[in-house]
């Protein structure tokens, strides 16, 4: 009876998440911020310089900055914002799902100081004058165009003013409205240009003893409101000069979300099938335990009110195949409790026990990646650090806890004790436990493989391709993109195939030369092309207003100053750099110093080829590749802990290593032991990343190459490489420095 009550249990469980999961999912998601890059918007960053040369920008300056800007924003009827002050002197403005996003950025830049000015730039009146709240779109009674009307404070005072500027006589007669007056700026100079940077010249021919004034000009009604929107929400009481910005048109966000949302579906989709084949029932029960994490992660994220992003997406199916990784150790550790003639029960309680110092040790390595990633990243990096936190705390818990909750209740019902094919085991591996040694040699597909009598072949290749992508960064250097080298970049989606030459006819009609151009996308439908030159904020409404009359589609346009990509590749330094010493200390504390510094060598080897592959192949080194590096190197190091754990288990089993054959022996048992393991982590994690790279946004396709490679080189020097070249080095000294473990403690590592 209790048995049963247990499988009713597991079903219970099971019912009650797949409702919850099937209620509230699909408001979870309705209610989770999108990112820029998944539904058009703009992002800049602003320094903030004090109007007066003798003021200090300080915090309350910033904050009142920020005020303003956000009653600038709600003017616009934007909800989804997000403006923070960085550091001493920024301020970071995002807006999503912004239409007209010329109109946001104009809005956004001006300081809007009003000031009124006779022609010889005397200012007479200034924004303090005006009524607050006054402004507002009109019509002109007589010619009944557009119109800003506003009041001001004192009739008499503007009185006066008309007064002195009308006895000034034609044609220096005139009242001239400014907005954003700067030293140097000059009505006589501006005057003689299209396009004046001052917003009305009127004539004065009376005295005007009246609170209203009225602003002319060449205006549409929604151009009259914006002005009269910039007015009343008042003057910012800095400049705010662009470092950096990004804008992604609306079409672009449309189309990386289905195609990323698509790949996501596809590529969980096999790793639940591949599971399931590989794993038998434990694959089914690790299949739930996905679905439930991927749900945790979602609900997570949407209280934290957090923006998802594209690598924030990436970052989610990263986490799936983290949590795969802790349910293929486990198995993979039952499978061999089984196969050494141990009951399932029995089984399960050691593969348990087992695997959980290797699962919790590859998830605190890939923790510290993701941690100084958040610290040394911004915006959607930052986002993709975020929920590849949440993803790793949250997998461990269901990977760990949530499995061996719902595969217990089957073993402890017993149901499963003569059904091993359940598990992926044959009858006829089975050992017989009575008769069966104490150490059986590890076997790869029923084989015995010696994998480090090759050794110095793997350190001969390993060499051979440091030194190829070597030469590949010497001769063709990186391909890096505007975050490291400032400039500009433009992408344009076209409805069907575009040509270089269609591109260059069009930015000749905007007197713009470009670095490079290069046609991407499934049908040659999108032109990606860079400049030098940082573009100004008119410049880039130009070619915004350009392409999409031409297109149908707003093209994304990303600044970076020299300022902004000289910090982001000191950051990029920082952060690899950073990451690794954290890992070295942890790995030492956890096993030893020599493990450490293997694991380091291991690591530098695997970014070192993601970096020479970018080289070789020229795509484009951005901000995001920095990203995937730091979780390669996570990944690497995940990967060679689970290697070192299984020798530092064998050693202890051995008490005492005394000579290098006997060393050699251990480390190859474990090489084999984890093989399988390496194996199905690398297959399942490089499904979601292949179902990105092929199915997903191409805005991505860079970082799902880097994870691709940096997964396969991490796999190969995880097996092949760091336990080789621990093993060399130990091993010379072992005649001398037996290795000796001590186990005094779960947590300590070998005595050396």
């Amino acid at each position: 009876m209790k048995n049963r009550g247990r499988i009713i249990a597991f079903f219970l469980i099971v019912l009650i998440f797949t409702g919850t999961i099937g209620t509230t999912v699909m408001g979870i998601t309705k209610d989770i911020n999108l990112g820029l890059d998944l539904q058009g918007g703009f992002e800049v960053l602003y320094e903030v310089e004090t109007v007066d040369e003798d003021q200090d920008v300080t915090r309350d300056v910033l904050e009142s900055t920020v005020q303003t800007l956000n009653d600038r924003v709600n003017r616009l009827g934007i909800s989804e914002a997000s403006i923070d002050i960085e550091g001493e002197d920024r301020i970071r403005v995002q807006l999503a799902g912004v239409e007209n996003q010329t109109e946001a950025r104009e809005m956004l830049a001006t300081s809007a100081r009003l000031s009124f000015r006779d022609v010889n730039d005397i200012e007479h009146l200034d924004g303090s004058d005006v009524k607050e709240g006054s402004a507002k779109q009109d019509f002109h009674q007589t010619t009944n165009a557009p119109i800003v009307t506003l009041q001001l404070k004192s009739a008499s005072k503007f009185g006066e003013v008309t007064k002195e500027i009308m006895e000034m006589g034609p044609p220096d007669n005139r009242l001239v409205i400014w907005m954003d007056y700067q030293e140097g700026d000059s009505y006589e100079e501006e005057s003689t240009k299209s396009n004046p940077k001052y917003i009305s010249d009127p004539g004065v021919e009376e005295i005007l003893n009246t609170t209203n004034v009225m602003i002319t000009g060449d205006y549409t009604v929604e151009s009259a409101q914006r002005l009269a929107d910039i007015i009343n929400s008042g003057s910012l009481p800095v400049n705010m000069n662009e470092l950096y910005s990004t804008s992604v048109g609306a079409q672009f966000g449309e189309q990386a979300l289905n195609k990323t949302v698509f790949a996501a579906f596809i590529g969980i989709g096999l790793i639940f099938l591949y599971m399931i084949v590989v794993y038998r029932f434990p694959g089914l029960i690790a299949a739930i335990n996905l679905s439930v994490y991927i749900y945790l992660v979602l609900l997570v994220f949407e209280l934290m009110n957090g923006v998802l992003t594209l690598p924030g997406i990436a970052a989610l199916i990263l986490g799936v195949g983290m949590a795969v990784d802790a349910n293929v150790i486990t198995f993979e550790r039952i499978k061999e409790e089984i196969k050494s003639g141990k009951s399932i029960s029995a089984s399960f309680k050691a593969g348990s026990k087992n695997s959980l110092s290797t699962i919790f040790d590859a998830n605190i390595t890939t923790l510290i990646a993701a941690s100084i990633l958040f610290m040394f990243g911004t915006s959607s990096v930052k986002g993709f650090a975020t929920l590849l936190i949440v993803s790793i705390l949250v997998s461990f818990l269901t990977a760990v806890y949530g499995t061996r909750l719902l595969l217990g209740l089957w073993v402890k019902s017993r149901k499963l004790n003569k059904l091993p094919n359940w598990f992926g085991v044959k009858q006829k591996d089975i050992q017989d436990i009575a008769n069966s040694k104490e150490e059986a040699d590890a076997t790869f597909f029923d084989r015995n493989v010696n994998v480090v009598q090759h050794k110095k072949k793997f350190f001969v290749g390993s060499i051979l391709m440091l030194l190829l992508g070597l030469a590949s960064l010497l001769i063709f250097q990186l391909n890096p993109g505007i975050d490291f080298t400032s400039g500009s970049r433009v992408e344009v989606l076209a409805d069907e195939s575009v040509t270089t030459e269609e591109i260059d006819a069009s930015l000749a009609e905007l007197n713009l030369e470009p670095k490079s151009r290069v046609i991407s996308g499934d049908n040659n439908d999108i032109a990606v092309t860079r400049f030098d030159t940082v573009l100004s904020e008119e410049r880039i409404a130009e070619v915004k207003e350009h392409f999409a009359d031409k297109y149908g589609n707003e093209p994304n346009v990303s600044v970076v100053s020299p300022i902004v990509g000289e910090e982001l590749v000191k950051n990029a330094i920082y952060a690899v750099s950073i990451a690794s010493i954290f890992m070295i200390i942890y790995v030492t504390i956890r096993f030893e110093f020599f493990f450490a510094i293997t694991a380091l060598i291991a690591l530098l080897h695997d970014a070192f080829f993601v970096v020479a592959i970018f080289s070789f192949t020229r795509i484009e080194f951005d901000v995001t590749i920095v990203a995937a590096i730091l979780t390669i190197v996570g990944y690497s190091i995940n990967d060679t802990i689970v290697t070192f754990d299984r020798i530092r288990e064998n050693l202890r089993k051995k008490k005492q290593v005394k000579s290098y054959k006997e060393l050699a022996k251990v480390v190859n048992k474990s090489l084999v032991q984890t093989f399988m393991r390496s194996i199905n982590t690398t297959v399942t994690t490089l499904i979601a990343v292949l179902a990105f790279l092929f199915l997903g946004a191409q805005s991505i396709t860079g970082f799902a190459v880097a994870l691709a490679v940096g997964l396969l080189v991490g796999t190969y020097s995880s097996l092949f490489l760091a336990a080789q070249i621990w093993l060399a080095w130990r091993g010379k000294m072992i005649k001398k420095r037996p290795v000796v473990f001590a186990k005094k403690k779960r947590t300590e590592g070998p005595q050396v």
